[in-house]
């Protein structure tokens, strides 16, 4: 899964990156990224006979467009990839609806058993992010909800609609398995276009999408364990990625 991630690149960082237009505005730099905050995504626009990769800020925890209430998102931070073809919460934005999620790390707990004396053992997090540096890019989901006449300006856009996300997981590489069995599909950039393609799903198609939200490789990937101040979603500042044992961890 992923419970919280990396935010600290910045929009016009990403822009390049992903090829995208930069249509936002500036970010703080956010280490320690929650449910029901907004993050920065990558979509495609169609315009005429054209798309056009632009970068959109929206909720992080799918509402789905069938949802009484938006607060169903937060169960819906993470979609598993092997059920989203026949999910009612994610099967139309798995068809429709597909985003990338840029992300500079993301954090995954390991259970550890009591201490002597103690009753309840505690969660260690771990920092997971690309050697080379670079953003990574998760495979999102996105969808609209109409906010309640009387709620508008309140939640979502100005225009009345909750645009949300959610991060597709998928089972755990061999780095994190020891620590957890599941974790995002990051995308290689060759697979980007194909999974941004607004093109309506059907058949061979969405099977071919399906292939890739597979494991990333080991090796693009480094771990280690990080303070768990990281449990407290009021803590955002950078010394939140440093190792433990690195001078000046908190």
């Amino acid at each position: 899964m992923c419970g919280r991630f990396v935010a600290a690149s910045s929009p016009t960082l990403l822009a390049e990156r992903f090829h995208a237009e930069d249509t936002i505005e500036a970010t703080v730099p956010d280490y320690n990224v929650a449910p029901r905050e907004d993050v920065t995504v990558v979509r495609e626009r169609a315009d005429g006979d054209s798309r056009r990769r632009v970068l959109s800020r929206i909720r992080w925890g799918l509402v789905p467009a069938w949802a009484k209430v938006p607060s169903v998102g937060d169960r819906m931070i993470n979609a598993r990839a092997e059920t989203l073809r026949r999910s009612s919460a994610y099967q139309v934005a798995f068809e429709k609806r597909r985003c990338l999620i840029p992300a500079d790390g993301f954090y995954e707990w390991e259970k550890l058993p009591p201490a002597p004396g103690a009753t309840r053992g505690r969660r260690q997090p771990y920092l997971i992010h690309r050697r080379d540096g670079e953003p990574m890019a998760f495979a999102g989901l996105w969808a609209v909800w109409k906010v309640p006449e009387a709620q508008v300006g309140t939640i979502g856009g100005d225009d009345g609609w909750l645009r949300s996300c959610s991060i597709v997981t998928t089972e755990a590489n061999a780095l994190l398995e020891p620590v957890h069995n599941r974790m995002p599909v990051v995308l290689p950039e060759g697979a980007w276009d194909e999974w941004l393609d607004p093109t309506p799903v059907t058949g061979a198609r969405a099977a071919a999408l399906a292939e890739l939200l597979v494991p990333a490789p080991d090796a693009w990937f480094e771990m280690f364990a990080v303070s768990e101040r990281v449990n407290r979603v009021l803590e955002k500042g950078p010394e939140l990625v440093r190792p433990i044992d690195a001078p000046g961890a908190p």
